[in-house]
């Protein structure tokens, strides 16, 4: 499946000051397909930044969830996230 603008990811922890902002998303894509550039298309609009966090909830048969961070926002407006790394 691809991202669909009328199911978007929600923000429940705003960004205070310089820090991150928290997204929610839930989705039948698999986490890989999340990662895909540009994923969210309208990821600016929704007031995403560079380094907020986004835990994707898989909804489907296999469910789960993975947590990934916003690495890129274009110009365009979408956003792009890659799986974060815990260390």
């Amino acid at each position: 499946m691809a991202y669909a603008t009328t199911n978007p990811p929600v923000c429940v922890i705003p960004r205070i000051g310089d820090h991150q902002a928290v997204w929610l998303y839930k989705s039948e894509d698999v986490h890989t397909d999340v990662d895909a550039a540009d994923y969210f298309s309208n990821g600016s609009a929704l007031g995403m930044k560079v380094n907020d966090v986004v835990i994707v909830t898989k909804t489907t048969a296999t469910i789960g969830s993975t947590m990934h961070t916003v690495t890129a926002v274009t110009a365009g407006g979408a956003a792009t996230v890659a799986a974060a790394i815990l260390a």
